[in-house]
C-alpha cells in the first residue's frame, strides 16, 4: 500500500523546505531508514530518511526547489502501484493537481540560473569575444545547471562561473572535485588604440560590459529576513551603551589559558559574565508573549554565528552553571557545527538572551536587532587601546563598548542599566564570575 511522505518540519520556525539533493530516484527500492534526501531548512541542511519500505513511486519537487511544510514530498509503495488517485486527493496550495503519471512533479516558476550573469553589451564599442569553456555543463530542461550544493557553495566562494565548469559526476553533474580542479581560462588581451599626433588630449577607450547575477534566496535567508523584520517593526527597541575597562579581564584570560585545557576567548568570558548577571536580573532574561511576560529562571544564552547565508544562533544551555573551560569547548563546537550546517534542532532552540560579537572585525560599537523571543540582545565591540583617566591621572586603558538592545514592552531603561552595571563590575573584576 502506498505511503504518503510529506515535507517535515525540521525546526520550530521552518515553513518551507528545499531539496538540496535526492539520494533515490523514481523506481528505486528504498528501505525504512535509508537516506532519501537532503533537505535545506531555515537553519541547516539535514538528512531525511525514508519512513517506509518499498519502491519510490513519486517525487513532488525537484532538486533545488522548495515546498511548504506538510506538502506532498514523495510516495513509496509497491512496484507498479497506481498512485494517481493518491496524488489527486493530496491537493495543496503549493502542489496543484496534475495528470497521473509514474513520475510527476509540481509545476513551479522557472528558477533563475544561479551563476550565469545577465549581460548587456556596451555600445557603440564592441566588446571582446567571451571566453568559452572547452565543454559546457549539463543544463536541465528548465534551464538549471546540475551541480551539488557543496559545489555551488565552493563556486560562490571562489567566484567561479558554473557555466564554465564541466561536470564529472553522474549524468554530468558538477561536484566538489570539478570546482577544486577548475582553472579559469585566460581572456585575450584587449589592445589600446594607438595615439595620433593630431590628438592633443588622449582619452582612452574603455571596453567593458555590464553584468549582474540573481542569487536564489535560501530558506535560511528568508527566515532571517522575516523574523528580524517582525522583531524590528513589532518590538519597540531602545538601546543602552556602556564602556567597560577590560584591563583585568585581559590579564585574567592570559592566566586562565595557562591552565585551561581549551583556549578561552573574550567572548567566552563575556558570555559567562552575562549568564551570571542574567540570574541576578531575571527581568532582562524575559520574553514578551503577547498576553503575558515570561520570566525565565533558567539561562540559555544564544551566540550569533556568521555563516555564508546570514546568521545562526546556537544556544549554550544553563550557561550560568558552567565553568569557563566548559563554555569555551561548547562554543567552539557549536560554532563549527553552525558553519558546516550540522546543528541539531535542540542546539539552536530555547535561547533566553543573545550575544552578538563583531569585535574581532575591528568594530568598536554597533546595535543589534532583538532575536525573538528574547527581550534583549547585547552587541559586543572590540577591545581598543586608548588613554583613560584613573584617580586623576591619564593612563593606558583597554576599553570595550557593549550596546544592549531592549524590547521596551519587557525591559525598562533602569532595569537594563542595572544589568549593564553588574556586567561592568564583573568584567572589570573577573574574579566575581568565579564566586
Amino acid at each position: 500500500m502506498a505511503e504518503i511522505i510529506t515535507m517535515p518540519r525540521l525546526s520550530d520556525t521552518m515553513e518551507e523546505g528545499v531539496i538540496a539533493a535526492w539520494h533515490a530516484k523514481v523506481g528505486d527500492n528504498v528501505g525504512s531508514g535509508d537516506l532519501l534526501a537532503e533537505i535545506e531548512s531555515d537553519k541547516a541542511t539535514l538528512d531525511f530518511d525514508s519512513p517506509a519500505d518499498g519502491v519510490l513511486l513519486y517525487v513532488g519537487v525537484k532538486e533545488g526547489e522548495g515546498i511548504p511544510v506538510g506538502s506532498l514530498l514523495a510516495i513509496v509503495g509497491d512496484k507498479g502501484e497506481d498512485v494517481s488517485e493518491a496524488i489527486a486527493n493530496f491537493a495543496t496550495e503549493s502542489a496543484p493537481q496534475e495528470e497521473a503519471a509514474p513520475v510527476a512533479e509540481a509545476p513551479a516558476a522557472p528558477p533563475v540560473q544561479e551563476a550565469a550573469p545577465v549581460v548587456t553589451p556596451a555600445a557603440p564599442v564592441s566588446a571582446p569575444a567571451p571566453v568559452v569553456a572547452d565543454s559546457a555543463p549539463v543544463v536541465t530542461p528548465d534551464g538549471r545547471i546540475k551541480a551539488s550544493p557543496l559545489a555551488k557553495a565552493m563556486a560562490r566562494d571562489k567566484g567561479i562561473d558554473l557555466t564554465l565548469v564541466q561536470g564529472s559526476g553522474d549524468h554530468g553533474r558538477i561536484v566538489k572535485r570539478d570546482i577544486e580542479s577548475f582553472k579559469m581560462p585566460e581572456a585575450a588581451p584587449v589592445s589600446a588604440p594607438a595615439a595620433t599626433e593630431d590628438a592633443p588630449v588622449f582619452i582612452p577607450s574603455v571596453v567593458g560590459q555590464e553584468s549582474f547575477e540573481q542569487v536564489r534566496i535560501s530558506q535560511m535567508r528568508k527566515t532571517i529576513a522575516k523574523r528580524l523584520s517582525e522583531s524590528k517593526f513589532t518590538a519597540p527597541h531602545f538601546y543602552l551603551t556602556m564602556e567597560i575597562n577590560m584591563g583585568k579581564a585581559v590579564e585574567a584570560r592570559k592566566a586562565l589559558n595557562e591552565l585551561s585545557p581549551v583556549k578561552i576567548s573574550f567572548n567566552d568570558m563575556i558570555l559567562k559574565a552575562a549568564a551570571v548577571c542574567l540570574k541576578k536580573h531575571p527581568k532582562v532574561n524575559s520574553a514578551w508573549m503577547e498576553d503575558h511576560i515570561r520570566v525565565n529562571h533558567h539561562v540559555h544564552v544564544g551566540m550569533a554565528v556568521a555563516v555564508d547565508e546570514g546568521l545562526l544562533v546556537p544556544v549554550v544551555r544553563f550557561a550560568d552553571q558552567k565553568g569557563l573551560s566548559a563554555i569555551a569547548a561548547e562554543t567552539k563546537s557549536l560554532a563549527g557545527k553552525a558553519r558546516n550546517k550540522e546543528l541539531q534542532p535542540d542546539e539552536w532552540a530555547g535561547n533566553t538572551f543573545t550575544i552578538s560579537n563583531l569585535g574581532m572585525y575591528g568594530i568598536e560599537e554597533f546595535t543589534a536587532i532583538i532575536n525573538p523571543p528574547d527581550g534583549c540582545i547585547m552587541a559586543i565591540g572590540g577591545i581598543i587601546d586608548k588613554p583613560i583617566v584613573v584617580d586623576g591621572e591619564i593612563v593606558p586603558g583597554k576599553m570595550m563598548k557593549v550596546t544592549m538592545s531592549c524590547d521596551h514592552r519587557v525591559v525598562d531603561g533602569a532595569t537594563g542599566s542595572e544589568f549593564l552595571v553588574s556586567l561592568k563590575q564583573m568584567l572589570e573584576d573577573p574574579m566575581r564570575m568565579l564566586l
